[in-house]
């Protein structure tokens, strides 16, 4: 019998560079955190959200903390898109446990589920976490023309989709594409909202 061969894994891709400083164009963007027990005192995933959005030349217009109940949830993200607010980032309630509900939320809302942000940040997790990255179910749509991402609650992980995913694709001048190019076409053939 032969023994097998150990696995081995690639390095993660480089990031791509991003030009220094603000972008040109800022996105209004809403930052919503779903805890039944962070406060404004201790949130420090919305912190760094908000600190690093704002670092990057975007525009916090919102800021909310909501309990894990999918009613909260779907209101609040609701009311921020008939603001007409171009992206929302929520934290926290992505995990599997009974108490997790931002996915069942955010889920039935979407006029298209972008599947690649979650396989995405969950390859990139793994480089972190290992494999207790696939109790993440970090996921990204577009609702009524806004963007909506969910990442889990940790700042780790709030730094990892900051870092790795969103700063380059909030930006503009990133390369090849970026989600802030396509945000006037968001709007092509989608349903009316009432």
């Amino acid at each position: 019998m032969t023994t097998p061969r150990p696995l081995s894994f690639p390095s993660p891709p480089p990031m791509a560079t991003l030009p220094t400083g603000p972008t040109p164009r800022p996105v209004h963007v809403a930052v919503l955190t779903v805890s039944d027990t962070r406060t404004a005192a201790n949130d420090t995933s919305g912190d760094f959200l908000v600190q690093s959005l704002q670092e990057a030349g975007h525009t916090l217009v919102a800021r909310a903390i909501t309990l894990d109940t999918v009613d909260l949830i779907q209101s609040q993200i609701g009311a921020w898109i008939a603001r007409g607010v171009e992206v929302i980032v929520t934290t926290g309630g992505t995990g599997i446990t009974g108490r997790d509900v931002t996915i069942e939320a955010i889920s039935p809302l979407f006029d298209k589920r972008v599947d690649g942000f979650g396989e995405l940040f969950r390859h990139l997790s793994y480089y972190d976490v290992g494999p207790s990255t696939m109790q993440s179910r970090a996921v990204a749509g577009i609702v009524g023309g806004t963007w909506v991402f969910a990442v889990p609650g940790s700042t780790g992980a709030c730094r990892l989709a900051w870092e790795g995913i969103l700063r380059h694709q909030l930006d503009i001048r990133a390369k090849p594409c970026n989600l802030v190019s396509l945000l006037p076409r968001m709007q092509e053939g989608a349903p009316d909202r009432c």
